[in-house]
């Protein structure tokens, strides 16, 4: 997968708040150290190592997911596995990205 394909056409802004608007999960794949820097109020921390070993949890959250870390890489990874296993989840990007549109 290339770098620039983790990202879509730039239309991600309104896919977010679409999502966020229909109570979908903010799940930030960053490190537990990353997290605590900073994150998306009310997301949840899942390390993306730990993603596979946590798709039950995820699914029994029945909701959208965005997935975020630091740069779109980490979470473009996650989101390509979770579509593999059924979750209807976007990338969110950079947490950042999220952040805006949380309140």
């Amino acid at each position: 997968m290339s770098f620039f394909g983790l990202f879509g056409g730039g239309n991600e802004g309104s896919l977010i708040e679409e999502y966020l608007k229909e109570g979908a999960v903010v799940i930030d794949v960053r490190t537990v150290e990353e997290f605590k820097s900073g994150h998306v109020n009310g997301s949840k921390n899942i390390v993306l190592n730990t993603i596979p070993g946590k798709v039950k949890e995820i699914k029994a959250l029945n909701k959208k997911v965005i997935a975020v870390c630091r740069s779109g890489a980490r979470s473009g990874q996650a989101t390509s596995f979770l579509k593999q296993q059924g979750i209807d989840v976007i990338n969110g990007g950079p947490w950042q990205n999220v952040a805006k549109f949380v309140k």
